[in-house]
């Protein structure tokens, strides 16, 4: 059904149209509204046979995820910056006991000092923990990932956030079609979970493992997340099968046919990247897009696939490694290693600073002229900056 909605109320319809049985919340910003919207459902009725649990910390929160979904619960939960940081001995658990957990991560900066504005900090910040990551470009592919994601994570065994950002998508209001709790039923089958706690039957899971085993259950997830890919690639094209719609999958290309210059990069700003290439092509500059829905797993081969050809690279991240530079461009660097492209990496949107199309075109002119840094931090205030590095200098 198409409706004019917040973000945050299409992904609690989408989430509750999935008949999870156990949801665990606590409220953090940007993610709060989600929560608030599936507690409502489940008061009302319109969301049955759902334990809806307030627990006290976002620790609490995916521990008692972890608790659901090992008794064979669909299970959901959502959080976002600090609050993913606090529960994250908890979110390594449940991917290494091979959880099928979902949960939004309403994406915002990491402090200190605090910031509730939106940036990657937060699931960059997760991207070895073992959890599928993807990530979504609006708010209808942000209804259309969760509904994937519950399917993605059940079939392979393995825990699912899907990343939207903070905010600008959650906060957003625009027309989103929301699947029925029928049609999502005829697509996602009832949970049958791999593993379970069944007190008929008693077993222990996440027992202490020793040197002789660890490297071999950690190789084994390591494995399972590369043969993750191709279930990413296989739902997303079963979902367009019944819903009508291209979504999801590993990434998306916007006018990359023979283009020299290529930009990549992940949620939000892949609309706004898409208005400026319009822009620069009308002007006949050779330049587009490359959209990425899936980080973790990495698509290398679909990288490769999708920058052959062209000259460069831009990696565009609302993320980064202090000291090292783009998170996101390493990897992008070990898919088109041997190709003689050449990579740059433009750090943009840290805490919420907007990313305007003025900006983006004349860093995006000059990154075609190569007159640019391999890494450039966009719309740094440098006099500000500097001012401050010799004060300290000069302390010391």
């Amino acid at each position: 059904m198409l409706r004019q909605v917040e973000g945050s109320k299409a992904v609690a319809d989408a989430v509750a149209a999935c008949q999870p049985e156990v949801i665990c919340a606590y409220p953090i910003s940007p993610q709060t509204h989600i929560v608030e919207g599936l507690s409502q459902l489940v008061k009302d009725g319109t969301l049955p046979n759902c334990e809806f649990i307030n627990v006290e910390s976002e620790f609490a929160a995916m521990s008692v995820a972890i608790g659901s979904s090992a008794t064979g619960a669909r299970t959901y939960t959502a959080t976002a910056s600090q609050g993913l940081l606090y529960m994250v001995e908890a979110v390594y658990n449940a991917s290494g006991l091979g959880l099928p957990i979902v949960m939004t991560v309403a994406n915002r900066a990491i402090g200190g000092p605090i910031n509730i504005w939106n940036d990657h900090s937060d699931s960059m910040s997760q991207r070895d923990s073992g959890w599928l990551q993807l990530y979504a470009e609006n708010n209808q592919e942000a209804v259309d990932l969760h509904i994937q994601a519950f399917r993605i994570a059940e079939e392979m065994s393995m825990p699912v956030m899907v990343c939207m950002d903070g905010f600008i998508l959650t906060h957003a209001y625009e027309q989103v079609d929301i699947p029925t709790t029928d049609e999502v039923k005829a697509f996602l089958p009832p949970f049958v979970p791999r593993q379970h706690l069944d007190p008929a039957e008693p077993v222990s899971i996440g027992a202490m493992v020793g040197p002789e085993s660890f490297m071999e259950v950690k190789y084994l997830a390591h494995q399972r997340m590369i043969d993750s890919a191709a279930k990413v690639q296989e739902v997303a094209k079963d979902f367009e099968a019944h819903f009508g719609r291209k979504t999801g999958g590993l990434l998306r290309s916007y006018r990359t046919e023979g283009a020299e210059t290529i930009v990549l990069a992940l949620g939000s700003i892949i609309g706004t990247l898409k208005d400026v290439i319009d822009e620069l092509q009308l002007d006949g500059k050779s330049i587009g897009v490359v959209g990425l829905t899936s980080f973790r797993p990495f698509p290398y081969e679909s990288v490769a696939a999708a920058l052959k050809g062209a000259k460069r690279v831009i990696i565009l991240e609302k993320a980064f490694s202090t000291g090292t530079g783009g998170i996101v461009t390493q990897d992008v660097a070990r898919a088109i290693e041997g190709m003689g492209i050449k990579d740059f990496t433009v750090i943009a949107g840290l805490g919420g600073r907007p990313i305007t199309i003025s900006s983006l075109r004349n860093y995006l002119t000059n990154a075609m002229a190569e007159n640019i840094d391999r890494l450039t931090f966009l719309d740094l205030e440098i006099d500000t900056v500097e001012v401050e590095i010799n004060k300290e200098r000069a302390q010391r």
